[in-house]
C-alpha cells in the first residue's frame, strides 16, 4: 500500500502552531528561523504569540502554514521518515501545493516563503474588498454545484472553485453572484450554502491580476525535479518535470483546487495511507468522505511522532 503525505491550506492555521516542534527539534526551529529572515520579520512570533486575525491575514497565513508544515517535514527526516522513502506522492490544497513542492526539494525554502508573501499580497489586492465572495455548498455534488454557479453568475464571475469532497463544493466570483448561487443551491436541495468569511475570492477568473504577478514571481526562482511525484491542484495528477511546476501554479491562482479527484488519482495510484503534515486534520476529514477505506494520520506535534515510533 502507498503513502501520501498531504498538506493543508488556508484556514487551518492556529496561534502555537508548531511552537513545541520548535523547542523540541532544533531542525524545525532553523525552519522558522529561515523563514523570518526570508520574509525580514519575526513572522514565528506573530505564529506563536500573535493576533489570530493577523495571522489569517493571506499575506500571513499563506507563508506560516508552509513553515509549520516543512517544519514537520524536517522532524520526520530527523526521526528517520524521510520524504523519499516513506512518501509515494505528495499533494497539498492550494497554497498547500507550495509546502509539497518545497517538501518534495522542488522549491527552496526562502524562495517558497517569498512566494507565498508575493501570493498572499497579490491574491487580497486582485479585487477590492466587498467586491469578491466565496460560498460553501454542502450537500451537492460537483456537476450540481458547477450548474448552479453558471445559473448563478448572469454575466458576472462565479465558478466552482474547490472541488474538496463528495458533498463539498466551494464557488466562487463577484459577490452578488455568489449570494445568488447560495439560495439557487438551497433551491435545488443543498444540505447548507453559507457564504464563507474570506477576504478574497479565490480560485476563480477574478483572480488573474495575481496569476500575472505569480507568473513573474515564479520566474525569477530556481525550481528543481521533485524527489517524489507532485499531485498537483489543477490538473489532479502527479508531475515529476520541473519544467511544468511555474505554470502550473500560476494556472492555479484563477483554477479550481480539483481535491476530490486528485485524493480519487492516488486511490488508483495504489495509495492508502495518508500523513497530513502541519497544522490541523482538515484534509484527512475530506480524504476519509471521498476514499472511505483510508487511513490517515496527523503529523504536527511531537505526540504525533512519537506515535509514529509506536
Amino acid at each position: 500500500m502507498s503513502r501520501a503525505f498531504v498538506f493543508p491550506g488556508q484556514g487551518a492555521q492556529t496561534i502555537g502552531m508548531g511552537k513545541d516542534l520548535a523547542e523540541a527539534w532544533p531542525v524545525a526551529k532553523a525552519v522558522f528561523d529561515e523563514v523570518d529572515e526570508a520574509l525580514g520579520e519575526k513572522l514565528s512570533k506573530l505564529i506563536w504569540e500573535g493576533d489570530i486575525a493577523e495571522l489569517t491575514l493571506t499575506q500571513n497565513a499563506q507563508p506560516a502554514l508552509m513553515a509549520t508544515s516543512i517544519a514537520a517535514v524536517r522532524v520526520l527526516e530527523a526521526e528517520g521518515f524521510p520524504l523519499k522513502g516513506t512518501a509515494d506522492f505528495v499533494a497539498g490544497h492550494s497554497l498547500g501545493e507550495y509546502s509539497a513542492l518545497c517538501a518534495a526539494g522542488s522549491l527552496g525554502l526562502s524562495d517558497t516563503a517569498r512566494l507565498l508573501r508575493v501570493r498572499g499580497q497579490a491574491m487580497q489586492e486582485a479585487v477590492p474588498v466587498g467586491v469578491g465572495a466565496m460560498a460553501a455548498l454542502l450537500g451537492l455534488d460537483f456537476e450540481t454545484a458547477s450548474a448552479v454557479a453558471a445559473e448563478a453568475a448572469e454575466g458576472e464571475v462565479c465558478q466552482a472553485a474547490n472541488d474538496n469532497d463528495p458533498a463539498q463544493v466551494v464557488v466562487s466570483g463577484h459577490k452578488g453572484a455568489v449570494e445568488r448561487a447560495v439560495e439557487i443551491a438551497k433551491a435545488k436541495g443543498a444540505k447548507r450554502a453559507l457564504m464563507l468569511p474570506v477576504s478574497a475570492p479565490f480560485h476563480c477568473a477574478l483572480m488573474q491580476p495575481a496569476a500575472a504577478r505569480m507568473a513573474e514571481a515564479l520566474a525569477a526562482v530556481a525550481i528543481t525535479d521533485p524527489v517524489v511525484p507532485v499531485v498537483v491542484n489543477v490538473r489532479a495528477e502527479a508531475v515529476t518535470e520541473a519544467a511544468k511546476i511555474a505554470g502550473l501554479l500560476v494556472a492555479q491562482v484563477t483554477g479550481s483546487v480539483r481535491w476530490r479527484e486528485s485524493v480519487l488519482w492516488m486511490e488508483r495510484a495504489g495509495v492508502g495511507e495518508y500523513w497530513e503534515i502541519g497544522a490541523g486534520k482538515a484534509l484527512s476529514g475530506m480524504i476519509k468522505r471521498i476514499q472511505k477505506e483510508a487511513v490517515t494520520r496527523a503529523v504536527g506535534t511531537p505526540a504525533d511522532v512519537a506515535a509514529l515510533k509506536g
